[in-house]
């Protein structure tokens, strides 16, 4: 089995990109330490936030930075353990390491507010993510996509962008807009989970291999093209990934649909289990004050 090192340390661990989210992650604390002050008056951000923060942007470097980026451009499988990762959990941590102070700053431009307005919600978000989703992985657009680093890049940037969206009526606290609470939040969680599975059920149950972009040599080397410098990838004596992985082809197409239905079931469960027991802890508070305000039968 061929080894990733012949790739180059440039396609493993991606630099410039590692670079770009360096500055992101330095704005970010110079934004919620030192200059906070000319943006609110409200107090830092917590430890636990700033933690979101850092673990978001460190998975959003693993995804696409590190050498899983390159592995998803060479099998399925670990194609759809990066999309799962990057949908279902990094923009979860964003989210919630970003204190609602700086969203606000962030929403005093009209357009951007009216456009994340509209977009989050509930059934726009839910449909948006999962028909983009469902429509990346429609077979001769997956191929187009893969061919192309413009197509490439609009695509992963409009999942990433609509799974964040998907979430945000889950996740954002901030006051006056926008979100579920109580069941809504445990019926949107189900609604999310059964309109991603037919594109899944698609892949998993799948006769034959689908995707070109891991059976065509061509194909295969095109998408290779997009994380490997041109100079690299003409040195390098190729043949398919069947170099790099030994699983047939049928078989990690198949895998790869079963692990990103599993991450998804084990995101939204988790997720569920918080929003039940959130909801299950302000109906007793509710019930208490009912009780307490409730007037007592006088004794006679």
């Amino acid at each position: 089995m061929a080894s990733l090192s012949m790739f180059g340390f440039v396609a493993l661990w991606s630099p410039y990109f590692l670079a770009f989210l360096l500055l992101i992650t330095c704005l970010y604390f110079m934004i919620v330490g030192p200059w906070r002050t000319r943006f609110t008056k409200e107090g830092p951000p917590t430890r636990k936030q700033k933690a979101y923060f850092v673990a978001g942007i460190v998975l959003l470097y693993i995804c696409q930075g590190s050498p899983i980026d390159l592995l998803g451009h060479l099998i399925f499988s670990a194609h759809m353990i990066q999309m799962a990762i990057l949908s279902f959990i990094v923009p979860q941590l964003l989210i919630l390491g970003i204190p609602n102070w700086l969203f606000e700053r962030f929403f005093q431009i009209r357009p951007l507010k009216a456009t994340v307005t509209f977009l989050t919600k509930p059934f726009v978000a839910i449909v948006l993510f999962n028909g983009l989703f469902s429509f990346y992985h429609v077979p001769f657009i997956f191929d187009l996509v893969k061919s192309n680093v413009f197509y490439h890049t609009a695509m992963t940037t409009m999942i990433f962008i609509a799974a964040w969206m998907m979430w945000w009526p889950l996740l954002n606290k901030m006051p006056g807009w926008q979100s579920l609470s109580g069941l809504k939040k445990i019926g949107y969680i189900f609604a999310d989970g059964v309109l991603l599975t037919p594109a899944c059920a698609l892949i998993i149950f799948a006769g034959k291999p689908l995707y070109a972009t891991y059976y065509d040599p061509q194909m295969w080397m095109k998408s290779l093209a997009l994380c490997v410098p041109s100079g690299t990838l003409a040195s390098l004596d190729l043949t398919g990934p069947e170099m790099f992985f030994s699983v047939p082809l049928l078989y990690d197409q198949q895998l790869g649909g079963v692990l990103m239905k599993i991450i998804q079931e084990i995101v939204y469960g988790t997720v569920l289990f918080f929003v039940f027991m959130e909801w299950y802890r302000k109906e007793q508070e509710k019930e208490k004050l009912e009780t307490i305000a409730s007037p007592q039968p006088s004794e006679s």
